[in-house]
C-alpha cells in the first residue's frame, strides 16, 4: 500500500465538517416558523407530491444502474478488458449523486413555507431563510463529493497491487468511472426533473394566466400544486445531482491528468500533483462557508441591492481560493506553482465573467430583458420569442470566447509559456493539467455559488405558497423580488455549470486517451507499431503517441464523420427533451381546461380543483419521457466506439462538446431572458398584469421554459456522460472495434 500523505486527510475533514454545517443550516431552517394552518396545507400537499415523484423516478434508475453494473461486470470480469473495480465505482457515484439531490430538495420543501412566513415579517429574513435552504443543498454536494473521492482514493491505494508510479495512474483512473455513476443520475435527474416541472408549468400558465386571466398560483388553478412541486423535483433534485456530477469530475479529471503527467518526475511529485486539486477544493468548502454567513440585505432593497448583497459572499469566497491556490501549489512544492494557481485564477475569472454576461442578458435590471418586455407592447408573442431567440443566440458570443482565452491561458501557464513546444508529449500532459486545474479553481466554490442557484426554486415556491395561502399582497411583492432575483443567479449558475462542463469535458477527453494506455494493458499488447515502422512501449507512451497511433486528425475521415455525429447528437437531444416536454405539457392543458370545463365552481372559489391528477400527469409523463434522452447519451459512444474506434469516438466527443455548449448557453440565456421580461412586466411595466403584453410575455416564458430548465441544463450533463461512457467502455472499444 502506498503511503497517505498527511495532507491528504484535510480532503476528508474538509467533507465532514461541509456535511456538518448543511446538518446545521438544514435545523435553523426548521426551528423557523412555518406560519398559519394554510400555509402548512399546502407546503404538505408541495412535499408530499416531490416526495412521491422522486420515489417513483428512483425506481426507474435503480432499473438502469443495475443493468449497466450488470454490463460493466461482463466488461470486468467476462471480458477481461476492464478494471474489476468500475462496477462498485460506479454505483456509489450514482447513489452519492441521487443522496445530494435528494438531501437538497428534502431541505428545499421545508424551508419554502418558512419563507413566505418570513416574508410576512421583512425581505432580509425572507432571502436569510431561502438562502440558508439553498446552501443546504450547496454544502450536501460538496460534501458528498469530497467524502466519495476520498473513500476511494483509500480503498483503492489499498487494494491495487501495482509497484510505481503506474499505481496512482491506475488509482485515478479508476475513480473516473464512478463520475459516470454520478453523470448518469445527473442526467436522469434533469431530464425527468426538467419534464415534469416544465411540463406542469406550461399547462399553469397557458390555460390559468392566458385563458382564465388569474395570477400565477392562483389556488384556483389546479396545476397550481404540480407547478410547485416541479420546482422542488427539476430546479432542486436535478440541480444537486447536476452540480455533484460537475464538481466530482472536474476534480477527478484534474487528478488523472497529474497522475499521468508528472509520473516521469517520481512518485513524491505525482502524488502531489494528485493531492492539489484534491486540496483547492477543500479549502474552497471552508471558504464558502464564511461567504454564505456574509449574505444579507436591507428591507427596501432593489434588484441590483439583492444581487450585490449575493455577490458579496461569492466574491469574498472567489478572492480567497485564488490566493489559497497559490498557498497550496507552493507548499506543495509543485514545479510552476505560481502560473498553475494563475491558471486556478483564470478559471474563477472565466466563471465570474460568463455569470456576469449571463446576468445581463437574463436580468430585467438591463437593456436585453428590458428590450423583450418592451416589444411585447408592439408586436405580441411572435416578437417576444424573435427578440428571445435573437438575445440567446447574441449572448454565446461573450461566455464562448471568454472559455476559448481561458482554456488556452490555462494551457499557457501550465507549460510556463513555452510557445515554440507547444505539443511535445510532456507540455501536452502538464498543459492538459492546467486545463483541468482552471475547472477545479471555476467549481471550488461550489458551496456557495450552488447556494445562490438552489435558494431560486425556494423563493419562487414561496411566492406560491403566498399566492395560495393569501398572504397580503405586500409579502408577495417581497418573494416576487427574491424570486425574479432566483432566475438571474440560476441562470448565472447555469453558465458556470457550462462554463466548467466544457473545461472538464475536454480534460476528460485527454483522460479518455490516458485510458486507452490502460486498455492496452487488459488485452495484451505491450507495444504500439507505427505506419512509419517505429514504435513505443506502452508504458513510456505519450498522449501525443496514442494520437500517432490511432491518427486522431482532421484528416481522417473517421473523425471528420464523427466530430459531425456528435454535433447532431447534441441537437438530436435537444430536440427529444423538448418534444417531451411538449408531449407532458399537452396532457396537462387538456386536463387544466377539462376540470375548468367539468367542476363548476373552481374559478369561482367554491369548488376544490383536483390538484393530485395534475401531480400524477407530471409523475407520469416525466417518467415515460425520461429514460430514452438519458440512455442516448450511454448508447452512442458505445455504437461508436464498436463501429469506428478511438478515432471515432475522440471525434465524437469533440463535436458534441464545441455544439452543446453552445446551446447551452443559448438555451439558458434565452429561457431566462424570457422570464424576467415576464416578470418585468408584471412589476406593473408595459401595462402589467392581466395586459395584452403580459399575455404575450407569458407565452414568451413558455417557450423559453423546456429551454432553460430542461434541455439547456442536460446538455452539459450529456456531454460530460458521453465523455465517462467513452472511458469505462476503453477496453472494450480497443478490443472489439471494427476500425
Amino acid at each position: 500500500m502506498q503511503h497517505v500523505p498527511a495532507i491528504f486527510w484535510f480532503v476528508p475533514a474538509a467533507s465532514i465538517i461541509a456535511l456538518c454545517f448543511a446538518f446545521f443550516f438544514y435545523k435553523t431552517m426548521k426551528r423557523e416558523d412555518e406560519g398559519t394552518d394554510r400555509i402548512k396545507q399546502v407546503a404538505m400537499y408541495i412535499r408530499q407530491g416531490a416526495m412521491a415523484y422522486l420515489r417513483q423516478q428512483y425506481k426507474v434508475v435503480i432499473i438502469v444502474f443495475i443493468c449497466l453494473a450488470v454490463f460493466f461486470a461482463f466488461l470486468a470480469y467476462g471480458l477481461h478488458v476492464q478494471n474489476n473495480w468500475v462496477p462498485f465505482a460506479f454505483l456509489t457515484g450514482g447513489i452519492f449523486s441521487g443522496l445530494a439531490g435528494f438531501f437538497g430538495m428534502k431541505s428545499a420543501t421545508y424551508a419554502s413555507s418558512r419563507t413566505a412566513h418570513a416574508a410576512t415579517k421583512s425581505l432580509n429574513k425572507a432571502l436569510t431563510v431561502a438562502f440558508r435552504s439553498g446552501a443546504v443543498m450547496g454544502l450536501t454536494v460538496v460534501g458528498l463529493g469530497m467524502l466519495d473521492i476520498a473513500l476511494w482514493y483509500l480503498i483503492l491505494n489499498r487494494f491495487v497491487d501495482i509497484d510505481g508510479t503506474q499505481k496512482l495512474i491506475v488509482i485515478t483512473t479508476t475513480m473516473l468511472t464512478f463520475g459516470m455513476g454520478a453523470s448518469t443520475q445527473a442526467l436522469f435527474a434533469r431530464v425527468g426533473g426538467g419534464i415534469y416541472t416544465k411540463a406542469a408549468d406550461v399547462g399553469a400558465d397557458l390555460v390559468g394566466k392566458v385563458e382564465a386571466g388569474i395570477p400565477e398560483d392562483d389556488p384556483r388553478n389546479p396545476a397550481t400544486i404540480a407547478d410547485n412541486v416541479g420546482d422542488n423535483v427539476g430546479d432542486v433534485a436535478g440541480l444537486g445531482a447536476d452540480l455533484y456530477e460537475s464538481y466530482v469530475g472536474s476534480v477527478l479529471a484534474a487528478v488523472s491528468l497529474g497522475a499521468a503527467a508528472f509520473a516521469p518526475q517520481g512518485e513524491a511529485m505525482q502524488v502531489k500533483a494528485v493531492m492539489a486539486p484534491m486540496l483547492i477544493a477543500a479549502i474552497g468548502v471552508f471558504l464558502s462557508i464564511i461567504g454564505i454567513f456574509m449574505v444579507k440585505t436591507k428591507e427596501d432593497a432593489t434588484m441590483k441591492d439583492l444581487l450585490g448583497s449575493i455577490s458579496r459572499g461569492v466574491n469574498f469566497s472567489a478572492v480567497l481560493i485564488a490566493i489559497c491556490s497559490f498557498a497550496i501549489l507552493y507548499l506543495l512544492g509543485i514545479p510552476n506553482w505560481y502560473l498553475l494557481a494563475t491558471a486556478v485564477i483564470i478559471g474563477l475569472l472565466a466563471g465570474v465573467i460568463i455569470g456576469k454576461v449571463t446576468e445581463y442578458f437574463t436580468s430585467h435590471s438591463y437593456k436585453p430583458t428590458r428590450a423583450i418586455a418592451k416589444s411585447a407592447d408592439t408586436g405580441g408573442s411572435a416578437t417576444v420569442i424573435i427578440n428571445g431567440i435573437g438575445t440567446g443566440m447574441i449572448s454565446t458570443a461573450i461566455p464562448v470566447t471568454v472559455i476559448g482565452i481561458s482554456i488556452i491561458m490555462s494551457y499557457l501557464c501550465a507549460i510556463n509559456f513555452d510557445i515554440h513546444n507547444l505539443l511535445t508529449a510532456t507540455n501536452v500532459q502538464h498543459g492538459l493539467y492546467g486545463i483541468a486545474i482552471a475547472s477545479v479553481g471555476m467549481l471550488s466554490t461550489l458551496g456557495i455559488t450552488l447556494a445562490t442557484d438552489a435558494y431560486g426554486p425556494v423563493a419562487d415556491n414561496a411566492g406560491g405558497i403566498a399566492e395560495m395561502a393569501g398572504l397580503p399582497e405586500e409579502v408577495r411583492h417581497r418573494t416576487d423580488s427574491l424570486d425574479a432575483l432566483g432566475n438571474t443567479t440560476a441562470a448565472t449558475g447555469k453558465g458556470f455549470a457550462i462554463g466548467s462542463a466544457s473545461m472538464t469535458a475536454l480534460a476528460l477527453v485527454a483522460s479518455y486517451l490516458e485510458e486507452i494506455k490502460i486498455a492496452f494493458s487488459h488485452i495484451g499488447q505491450n507495444v504500439l507499431q507505427f505506419a512509419d515502422g517505429s514504435s513505443v512501449a506502452v508504458s513510456d507512451a505519450s498522449i501525443m503517441d496514442i494520437v500517432k497511433y490511432y491518427d486522431i486528425s482532421l484528416m481522417n475521415p473517421i473523425v471528420l464523420v464523427c466530430i459531425f455525429l456528435g454535433a447532431m447528437v447534441a441537437f438530436f437531444f435537444s430536440g427529444m427533451t423538448i418534444n417531451a416536454v411538449g408531449r407532458a405539457a399537452e396532457n396537462m392543458v387538456t386536463e387544466v381546461r377539462r376540470q375548468f370545463r367539468e367542476i363548476k365552481g373552481i374559478l369561482t372559489g367554491e369548488a376544490v380543483p383536483d390538484y393530485q391528477r395534475c401531480v400524477q400527469i407530471s409523475t407520469k409523463g416525466a417518467q415515460k419521457e425520461m429514460t430514452m434522452p438519458a440512455l442516448l447519451a450511454i448508447i452512442i459512444p458505445i455504437v461508436i466506439g464498436i463501429i469506428f474506434g478511438v478515432a471515432g469516438v475522440v471525434g465524437l466527443l469533440v463535436g458534441g462538446l464545441s455544439t452543446a455548449i453552445v446551446l447551452a448557453v443559448f438555451m439558458a440565456n434565452a429561457g431566462g431572458a424570457w422570464d424576467n421580461a415576464k416578470k418585468y412586466i408584471e412589476e406593473g411595466n408595459h401595462g402589467g398584469k392581466g395586459s395584452d403584453a403580459h399575455k404575450a410575455s407569458v407565452v414568451g416564458d413558455t417557450v423559453g421554459d423546456p429551454f432553460k430548465d430542461t434541455t439547456g441544463p442536460s446538455l452539459d450533463i450529456l456531454i460530460k456522460l458521453m465523455s465517462m461512457v467513452s472511458i469505462v467502455v476503453a477496453g472494450l472499444v480497443v478490443a472489439f472495434s471494427i476500425f
